[in-house]
């Protein structure tokens, strides 16, 4: 999804998948946790950055700023946590555990109940009120530096014109974000949709029976389990996405 600022906010989010963020316009701050310390991400205008699953992170944007943020549907079996930390520490202040369905409808009770909360008003936790345990370990992987897009394509475009695509993390994530170039691919996907993204040129994507043109600015979705066809003109270039849970990595 694209979002726009501003939001500037307390609260961390954890996942168990993980997510893909791209700077349309302005810069934003994705502050996180890496390994017990708060660490601030500045991600700038034009740059790509893919966080790891389970890091506690929390998305600071300015106003008249506009990101990409891509992230995939929870597993039945998977939990999503949020979490409030005391100033200034990681020591969890309020946190909230639960099965993620909707993030932009259920994170809004868990903050409000937060700040009618005692702990907001005293900054003390409840011990009776923290998870003994969390339902997962925190992901001791460093993160990337993000880096800008446009001149990794420019540093990958013969790569790209010679093998047709280019998987840009390559396979040691979850996610596949993958530069296609001219040609032709048809499949369906059973865990998970696709999403595509015409950076450059024109394709046309026939998604069941239903055939859509893509020039360089449009998007297109392709569901789960849709059978697809999707023919890419000379001079495309153009970005894929899929969060298959099929990938996700064991945990360390």
């Amino acid at each position: 999804m694209f979002v726009g600022g501003p939001n500037t906010r307390k609260d961390f989010h954890i996942e168990e998948g993980e997510e893909l963020f791209y700077q349309v316009k302005g810069d934003m701050c994705l502050k996180i946790v890496e390994n017990g310390k708060h660490r601030d991400v500045p991600i700038r205008e034009g740059e790509m950055f893919l966080l790891p699953a389970r890091i506690p992170h929390s998305p600071q944007r300015q106003e008249n700023t506009v990101g990409l943020v891509i992230e995939r549907q929870r597993l039945k079996t998977e939990t999503d946590g949020l979490r409030y930390y005391i100033e200034h520490s990681t020591d969890v202040l309020f946190e909230k555990w639960f099965y993620c369905e909707d993030l932009g409808t259920q994170l809004v009770p868990i903050i409000k109940e937060f700040f009618s909360s005692q702990q907001y008003k005293t900054g003390k936790p409840n011990p009776d009120e923290l998870q003994k345990e969390i339902p997962f370990p925190f992901n001791t992987a460093a993160v990337m530096t993000p880096f800008s897009f446009k001149e990794w394509l420019a540093a990958h475009q013969q790569e790209i014109q010679e093998k047709k695509s280019v998987n840009m993390f390559g396979g040691q994530f979850e996610t596949e974000a993958i530069i296609y170039g001219p040609g032709e691919s048809k499949g369906s996907n059973e865990n998970t949709d696709i999403w595509i993204w015409q950076l450059e040129g024109t394709s046309m994507v026939t998604i069941n029976d239903e055939t859509f043109e893509a020039t360089a600015g449009d998007s297109v979705l392709i569901p789960s389990q849709a059978k697809y066809n999707w023919k890419r003109n000379d001079g495309s270039i153009v970005l894929y996405v899929v969060q298959d849970p099929a990938r996700k990595r064991p945990y360390a």
